[in-house]
């Protein structure tokens, strides 16, 4: 790549477009979907880089089963680790710098404000399609930290936000639509996940939860619905071995909803 525009430029250069994962509470599978949508890209010939900055819960390490390799330096700061010989899929995250997997990020606000800073500016990533950015949950420091330091090198494309069905999951992704509005955050869509649970003897989807919250959430707000994805114990499994579920289960439904997510995520950034 050229070293010189990166140099003028800042590491974020070659990046075509840089996009959001929020969600308003734990649990709902942020971090899963991030990874999913990151190998759906990667599968449709996107180069695609994940940079993981929720500092006290760093799973997408695991997810793609990379475990804790030795993070380099180079010239232009960090170099990303690559999940595959072709390197078009690309990750930071804090859990490469933990000397211990089960360590707990005991950090005051100003210490995890200062490493986001180094995350966004020093992460040598060359030429990508699309950046993203794994975040905490709620809206807190560090979404302001990531968004300040974002903007200082790069267009934010926007961000996707993240519910489940119950209404408990809904009202926290209503403050963060506020937070995406105050911030001036384009919300690029509302995906809702554990939508139903598909049984795996005979692939039905049962609804256990509620259904509709996230699709009624986008209509009275006005935001574009991106779709569902559904409790899959194959996709379950594959997360928890670090396989690539894409690749793996091509024809399950489940599959098929988040690559079309992934594909209306495509659209929307490449035609704003």
């Amino acid at each position: 790549f050229d070293v010189n525009l990166m140099l003028n430029c800042g590491n974020l250069a070659q990046v075509q477009h840089v996009v959001l994962i929020l969600s308003g509470k734990g649990g709902v599978g942020k971090s899963t979907l991030t990874t999913e949508l990151a190998l759906a890209l990667r599968h449709s010939g996107k180069k695609v880089g994940i940079l993981d900055v929720d500092l006290c819960g760093p799973s997408i390490p695991r997810m793609l089963s990379v475990g804790k390799p030795e993070v380099h330096q180079c010239d232009l700061g960090w170099v990303p680790v690559y999940t595959d010989a072709q390197k078009s899929l690309a990750l930071m995250s804090i859990g490469f710098l933990l000397e211990d997997p089960d360590e707990a990020v005991v950090w005051r606000g100003p210490k995890k404000t200062a490493l986001i800073g180094q995350f966004v500016s020093d992460v040598a990533w060359g030429e990508l399609d699309v950046l993203l950015v794994d975040t905490p949950p709620g809206t807190s420091d560090e979404h302001l930290a990531v968004l300040e330091n974002l903007k200082k090198q790069h267009k934010v494309d926007g961000a996707i936000l993240i519910t489940t069905p119950q209404a408990v999951s809904t009202g926290d992704v209503r403050r963060e639509i506020t937070f995406c509005k105050k911030t001036g955050l384009r919300i690029l869509g509302i995906v809702e996940n554990m939508s139903g649970f598909v049984c795996p003897h005979c692939s039905e989807c049962s609804n256990i939860f509620s259904k509709g919250g996230g699709e009624e959430l986008a209509k009275l707000t006005g935001s574009v619905y991106l779709g569902s994805v559904p409790l899959d114990p194959l996709l379950t499994t594959s997360i928890e071995e670090g396989k690539d579920f894409i690749q793996t289960f091509p024809d399950s439904a489940t599959f098929s909803a988040i690559n079309s997510i992934a594909q209306t995520l495509l659209t929307s950034i490449q035609n704003p």
